[in-house]
This record gives structure tokens, C-alpha cells and sequence, in this order.
């Protein structure tokens, strides 16, 4: 027992130091890469194809993804520039990917920009590509010890389940001098799990406290002698959000607004101790339904966080998982999560986009405004029923009614905003 408490002791020494070197060594006044690179619209809808790319692959098939340097640099810096000033140069030689990562850093007396370079190669015996090289600035540390730090920071981080998703699904990845090829196959169920993780716990930062308040004056004013409306909570949050919002922010302000919302519908937190909106709790309807509204804002949700064709794909997934015994596959509940998708691209798609949407939000009467009435469309279908009627999700029936559906989400005033 004293040798691995050793052990431990000395290994978390080691770490400690690690990350140490690396602040101290990789901090620095001059980007190893050139920031400032500029996206044009043609470069933001090819990086946006190359990320969707794997949606494409039906669920319980394997699917490859190959993708040149050209294509992973443009990804990679459309991913890093979302969120921070950075950017990344990706390089492929002898059967090994190069990056080369420089990003901006709060003002700070060690310096203006972290620089990293690391290498990943096909290691014998390992799956997936390995750390073989790490540098933080000047400093040169041992693959090994770099890849136990990293490893060990992303476990023990809110990190961990976003790496879980993105990693489960892929089987290998293979470099070579043009291109890296990679091999996946995600399950219904991993699917399914995605959506619910990233619905709740997305990477939208925590709300200003402003939201939750005004989410809690328009709980506190609802009659309760009436059912609560989902446009009773966006409507005044939006408001909210055109009076806060400037063309910088306001993607952001959405995203915040969708947030608190979906918390509050979702039941994520109605007892939240000093939440000003715990002291009331309604369910939340739309056409009279709460699965509706939780439906909507979780795609909505996801959308802002995520992307689209996840959050479609992860729609279909729960309806057919549904039907296997459950509540039943129902077209009624895929047209409250196309809706809810569709409204959180528009709500994030660009500034331009976010600015729209909040200007039509505020005005709104009713749910008619965002939400079409999808109560003719069949439901509560098990596994049978619906393979009798429609037989696959790609057959030319329930093709033709999905597209039915997506003209009649489309159709909806707030979405023909221009």
C-alpha cells in the first residue's frame, strides 16, 4: 500500500509540474500562428460541411470521413474562432498530423498568447492516433507525459463527457501524406445520448442573472387559471434581449434566452435555492401538450449549442426508439423538434439572423408564431405499426410526409423573416 500511495504522490508531483512548465513555457508576447485570419461566407459554408459530414451516415452504419489538410484547417480554425480569438495551422507529414495552436489569453502580466505544438501519429497498438511529439512554446516534454497531463485534465474537467461523445463513435483514423481517412459507427443509443447530454449541459455560458428574473416576473404574472404558454416566457425574455443586444452580442443574447427557458421548462432546476423563478412553477404547453414545448426547446437548445443536423438526426432517433415499446413513434412530437431546431439555427445563424428574430419574438401574440399545429399528423405508432405504414425512415412515404412537415414548420411568419 505505501508503494502506490508513493506512487500516486509522486505522479501528481509530476503532473503539478508538468502543467506548471507549461504555463511558464508556453505563455508568451508573439503568436507562433498568425491571428486575425478573416472567414469569408464561403469559408464559414464549407467548414460548416466539412463538420456536418458525419451526419450523414445512417445510425448502426459504419461511415468514413476523409478530409485533405486544406479541409481540417479550415475546420479547425472555424471551431477555435467561435469562441476565442485563435487559430491553428494543421500539417500533415510523414503519416502525422502537426498543430500548431496559438490562442489569445486574458490580460495578464506573463504574456498575450499560449502556443502548443503537438503531433499525433499511428502508434502499434493503440486504436486511435497518439500524442508523439508536445512543445508548450520552447519546451520540448516527453509524449508520454504530455499525453498523461492532457488525459488526465480532460477526465477530471467538465471536458470529459463532450470527449466521451465525440470519441465513442470513431473506430480508427488513418494518416497519410494527403489526407487523414476516419472510420465511425454511432448507435441509436449513443445518438439519443448526445442529444439529452448536450441539451443539457451545452456550452452556452451561464445566463446574467437578468434572465432568470424576467423569466420569473412572467411566471408571476400568468393566470393560473389558464395553462402557461411557451410564448409567455419568450416573448418578454426576447424583448429582453432586443433591448440588451448589440450586433456583437447579440448570438450570444439568444443563446442565453434559449438557456434559461429550456432550464425552466425542462424542470432542469425549479427548486434552485434563491432562483427567483422557484417560487412559481407551471408547466409549460404548447397545444396544450408539455411533451411539445420540451420537445421544441430541447432542439432549440441543442441547435444553439450544437448544430442542426445532430439535432435532427437525434429527433428521428427518439421517435423510433419510442415506438420500440415506449410512447410510440410520433410525428407529432418530430414536428415540435423540427420547429425547435429550425428556431435555434435562426436564433444563432449569424448576428444579422439573431437580430431578426428578437425583433419578431417581442411582437409575438401566441405560439401559433413560432410552433405550427402539428395535432392531424399520426402518433403513438409502435415499431410495427410504423414499419407497416412507412416501413424505413428513408422510404418515399415517410419521405414525403418529413417533407410535408418541413414545408409546414417553414410556412410558420417568424421563420419567412427576412
Amino acid at each position: 500500500m505505501t508503494w502506490l500511495l508513493r506512487g500516486l504522490l509522486y505522479g501528481t508531483i509530476v503532473l503539478l509540474l508538468c502543467c506548471a512548465s507549461i504555463v511558464l513555457f508556453a505563455v508568451s508576447d508573439q503568436p507562433d500562428v498568425q491571428l486575425g485570419w478573416t472567414m469569408n461566407q464561403d469559408h464559414i459554408t464549407r467548414a460548416q460541411k466539412i463538420l456536418h459530414e458525419g451526419a450523414k451516415t445512417k445510425p448502426e452504419e459504419l461511415g468514413t470521413i476523409e478530409l485533405s489538410r486544406e479541409d481540417l484547417n479550415l475546420a479547425a480554425n472555424y471551431l477555435l474562432n467561435r469562441y476565442s480569438k485563435s487559430a491553428v495551422e494543421i500539417s500533415l507529414k510523414e503519416n502525422k498530423l502537426k498543430f500548431i495552436v496559438t490562442s489569445t489569453l486574458p490580460e495578464n502580466k506573463l504574456g498575450k498568447y499560449l502556443n502548443i505544438t503537438l503531433r499525433l501519429g499511428n502508434v502499434e497498438g493503440h486504436q486511435l492516433p497518439t500524442i508523439t511529439k508536445f512543445k508548450a512554446g520552447d519546451l520540448l516534454l516527453p509524449s508520454s507525459l504530455a499525453a498523461a497531463a492532457i488525459d488526465w485534465g480532460i477526465r477530471h474537467s467538465s471536458l470529459n463527457n463532450y470527449f466521451i461523445l465525440a470519441t465513442r463513435p470513431i473506430k480508427t483514423v488513418k494518416i497519410s501524406a494527403e489526407k487523414i481517412v476516419i472510420t465511425y459507427f454511432s448507435s441509436r443509443e449513443s445518438l439519443i445520448q448526445a442529444r439529452n447530454f448536450l441539451t443539457y449541459n451545452s456550452a452556452i455560458p451561464s445566463a446574467p442573472p437578468i434572465y432568470r428574473q424576467r423569466l420569473a416576473e412572467a411566471v408571476a404574472q400568468h393566470d393560473r387559471n389558464w395553462r402557461l404558454s411557451l410564448a409567455e416566457l419568450l416573448q418578454p425574455l426576447f424583448a429582453l434581449a432586443l433591448q440588451r443586444s448589440s450586433p456583437d452580442t447579440a448570438v450570444t443574447e439568444n443563446r442565453w434566452v434559449i438557456a434559461t427557458v429550456n432550464d425552466y421548462v425542462s424542470k432542469l432546476d425549479p427548486d434552485k435555492p434563491n432562483d427567483p423563478a422557484s417560487s412559481h412553477y407551471y408547466s409549460v404547453y404548447l397545444y396544450k401538450r408539455t411533451d411539445l414545448a420540451q420537445h421544441f426547446m430541447g432542439s432549440a437548445a441543442m441547435t444553439a449549442a450544437a448544430n442542426m443536423q445532430v439535432s435532427e438526426a437525434a429527433g428521428i432517433e427518439k421517435e423510433l426508439y419510442d415506438a420500440q415499446g415506449r410512447s410510440g413513434f410520433s410525428f407529432v412530437d418530430l414536428t415540435a423538434d423540427k420547429a425547435g431546431t429550425l428556431f435555434g439555427l435562426k436564433a444563432t445563424a449569424s448576428p444579422e439572423s439573431a437580430a431578426r428574430l428578437q425583433k419578431a419574438m417581442a411582437l409575438i401574440k401566441n405560439y401559433q408564431a413560432f410552433m405550427p399545429d402539428p395535432s392531424d399528423l399520426p402518433e403513438h405508432m409502435d415499431e410495427k405499426a410504423f414499419k407497416q405504414r412507412f416501413g424505413s425512415t428513408q422510404s418515399p412515404e415517410y419521405l414525403k410526409l418529413s417533407k410535408a412537415i418541413d414545408n409546414r414548420v417553414a410556412a410558420v411568419p417568424i421563420y419567412k423573416v427576412d
